[in-house]
Order: C-alpha cells, then structure tokens, then sequence
C-alpha cells in the first residue's frame, strides 16, 4: 500500500499535470481563435482596400495593379492574392495568381463572405469575397485570399512562445504539491517525535497541539501509551515478585542443604541442581523483563554512567584479588536500553573477566557512527575458536571446576537480542585473552 507521502505526491503531481494540460487545451485553443480572428480581420481589411481601389478604377481595372502596391501581391504564387471580376466575366487578378484564378463561392451574399478554397497548385486559401454595385451601375465580384500556410505558421508560433511558461507553471504546481504535502504531513511527523518524547517524559499528548482531524487519533494514542504503561510495568513488577517469591524457598533449601553437607551428607548434586534451578528462573524473568522493555518502551541510559558505576565496583574485586581494572569510556553514550538490563549484561561480562584473568581486565566504551562498541578485555586463557559457540549455548559450560551454571552469557545474549543489539566473543589482541564485544545500534 502506499505511503501518504507517496498518495500526496502522485495527487499533487495528477492533479498539476491534469490542470496544465486541460489550461494548455484552452488557451491553445483561445490563442487559435484570436489568431484566426485577426487573420480574418487583416482580410477583410485588404478587401476593404481592394473595394476603394476598384471604386476609382471601374473603367480601367488593370489600373488596380498600381494601386494596390503590396509586394507580395506582385511575386508568383506569392500567398497573398487578390482578384475581381465584372458582370460580363472578364476576370483581373493581381500578378501574384499569375494565370491562375480563385474560386468564388456559390452562394455569395452582399456582405463579405469568408471561406476556404484553394489557389494555385492546391494551395489552400483562406477568401475573403463580396459582390458590389458601383455608382455606374456595374456589378463586381471582388475576392482576395491569403495562403492558410500563414495562419498555421502564426499559430505555431504562439503555441511554441507559450510552451516554456506552461512548462513552469507545471514545476510550480509540482512544487506546490511538495509543499503543500509538507505541511500536511507535519502535524503527523510532530505527533511521531511526540509519541517517543511524551513516552520518556511518561506525559500524555495534548489534542489541542494538532489539528481537529488528528486530535481523535491523539486521544486514542494517549490512551494506547497508558495501557502500554501499565503493561510494561506490570509485567516488570510481577517478573520483580516472582524472583522475590521464589527466593525465598531457594534460600531454605540450600541452607538445609549447607546443614547437611556439614553433618556430612553428600549434597554436591544437589547444590548442582539447585544453581540450575536458580540460573534458568533468574535467565527466564531476565528475558521477561527485556522483551516488555524492548518492544513497549523506549527506555534511554546513559552508559558512561552505567559504565562508571560498574568500574567502581569491579575495580574494588579486581583489587582484593591482586588484579587490575582498566577503564576508558566517551562521555554520554545513550542508547535506548533499559538502565537495569545493560547494566546486568555489562556487570554478567566483567564478573567473568574479573574471574579469569590472570591480572588485568580493560574496558573501554567508544561513540561509533550509528552504534554504542563496548569491549571487555581480559588476560586469562581465552576460548578456543570452536569452543564459542559452546560458551554462549545456555547451560555451556568449558571449565566445570569453577561453580557457576553456565547461563551468564547466554542471558547477556538474550537481553541485547530483546533491543537489537549484537555481542560476539574473538581472542584479544592486546591482551592475548577473551574479547567481549557488545554493539548497540544508536539509530535505526
């Protein structure tokens, strides 16, 4: 279906293009009626001349050459021609017909008659003829006639003459359908940067901002963003009340546990189990919580915030282990992710760095065009090339001889996938150990 952009363009250009060429239909025709009028008028004008003449030379009409001084009624086949007729059939033309005759009509009435007839070699003819009674009592047939070539040629001319201004009113009409299609789609671009801003402004939109046709589609949204808003902090909250309700029980089952490894019972199994159990209800309510996130809020953090919290805390461990934190990050680096999520990935990524390496972990947060690059470094052993894949499937686990699930990356996984973000695993090149790199896209 097409776009309002595109319905607004095609109209505006259909209908300039319709009202040029029905404007071009009509003044064309208008110029040729105007051209055919003064054509006709130049006529009988010429007839009115050849009248006078003839009137002083009725008894010596070849006189009539003298008298009637155009040029062009003096060249051969001229175009411009004149002839009269007396009642005994004598007929005196002008030296341009040369021996040829014009036609005159049969139905001749005692004003002027103009008709279309044709001249020497079928040339067509525009005839201007009346038959008059002089003084003397003779009775002339009086004709003269203009080539029809010069009436085309002077309508060409007109219509060539007018074609570039039809041209340019055709740009402006297209020009004003753009323009008229901007600010009609403006109170629609306005309500869309709206509706993100009023979102993380938690507001509701004001009808009276937009014109009265998009005011109910307002009322509908405001409505549709408090519905979202109780949605997304619904399910967060109940996400937030399962974890605390399941807590609980954990806990009491793995101190009675711990009481039983002390009185010396076997438990190794089932401490296994119980990590797993809580790994995969904390992988689910974390996926939970990031889908709700991503789809129906539009969530912003700063990282180098984030970033800054993280270090101080991670740095505090490195240290009390004999290691060393490295952090370097650009200043406001936002993202459209929930401040709990990234956080939770980027605390997953450097509590595994923090435990593997043998002595330094870097950081670093750079801006790069159209995307947020996190990268954690460390120094440890690193994973062997055919070994990621294994490390990021949920439950992967390389080294059982350090307690953990196996979940941490994998949930780190799931919540960038929720806001389009991206995360591989590679071997360091400035440090020799695992690289972690994190790329949040900034703009869609």
């Amino acid at each position: 279906m097409l776009s309002l952009r595109q319905r607004a363009l095609l109209g505006g250009i259909a209908s300039g293009a319709l009202s040029v060429g029905v404007g071009t239909l009509a003044v064309f025709s208008f110029i040729d009626s105007r051209v055919s009028n003064r054509f006709d008028a130049t006529l009988l004008d010429r007839h009115t001349q050849l009248v006078v003449g003839l009137s002083v030379t009725t008894q010596d009409p070849d006189a009539l050459r003298d008298l009637m001084f155009d040029p062009a009624y003096s060249g051969p086949y001229s175009g411009r021609y004149w002839q009269v007729t007396n009642g005994d059939g004598e007929v005196f033309t002008s030296a341009s017909l040369f021996d040829e005759t014009i036609a005159e009509p049969p139905n001749a009435s005692e004003n002027a008659t103009l008709w279309n007839t044709s001249g020497p070699e079928g040339e067509a003819l525009r005839s201007a003829y009346q038959q008059i009674t002089f003084e003397d009592d003779t009775v002339w047939g009086i004709s003269v006639a203009e080539s029809q070539a010069q009436l085309v040629n002077e309508r060409q001319a007109a219509q060539r003459s007018l074609l570039p201004v039809f041209g340019l009113v055709g740009l402006i009409g297209v020009a004003s359908s753009l323009m008229l299609m901007s600010v009609i789609l403006g109170p629609l671009r306005k309500l869309r940067r709206d509706v993100a801003y009023r979102w993380d402004a938690d507001d509701d939109l004001k009808p009276k901002d937009y014109p009265e046709e998009v005011a109910p589609l307002v009322n509908d949204l405001n409505q549709l963003l408090r519905r979202n808003r109780d949605i997304v902090s619904g399910s967060r909250r109940q996400a937030a009340d399962l974890a605390h309700a399941l807590k609980t029980p954990a806990t009491i089952l793995r101190n009675e546990l711990q009481a039983m490894s002390q009185s010396g019972v076997d438990t190794n199994i089932a401490d296994e189990a119980l990590d797993r159990i809580d790994a995969q209800l904390g992988r689910s309510l974390a996926r939970i919580r990031a889908l709700n996130t991503a789809e129906l809020t539009h969530s912003r953090t700063d990282i180098s915030h984030s970033v800054e919290r993280l270090a101080r805390l991670f740095s505090t461990i490195a240290e009390r282990e004999g290691k060393k934190l490295d952090v370097k990050s650009d200043p406001e680096l936002w993202v459209r992710m929930d401040t709990q999520d990234i956080e939770e990935v980027l605390g997953n990524l450097l509590d595994n760095a923090v435990k593997w390496c043998r002595g330094q972990v870097r950081l670093i947060a750079k801006r790069r065009e159209y995307c947020v690059e996190i990268c954690i470094e460390d120094d440890g052993p690193g994973i062997p090339e055919d070994a990621i894949h294994e490390a990021l499937r949920s439950g992967g686990r390389l080294d059982t001889s350090v307690r953990g699930s196996g979940l941490g990356l994998a949930i780190a996984v799931d919540l960038l996938n929720a806001y389009g973000a991206h995360f591989d695993l590679g071997k360091s090149v400035s440090l020799g150990g695992l690289s972690g790199r994190v790329v949040i896209p900034t703009k869609s």
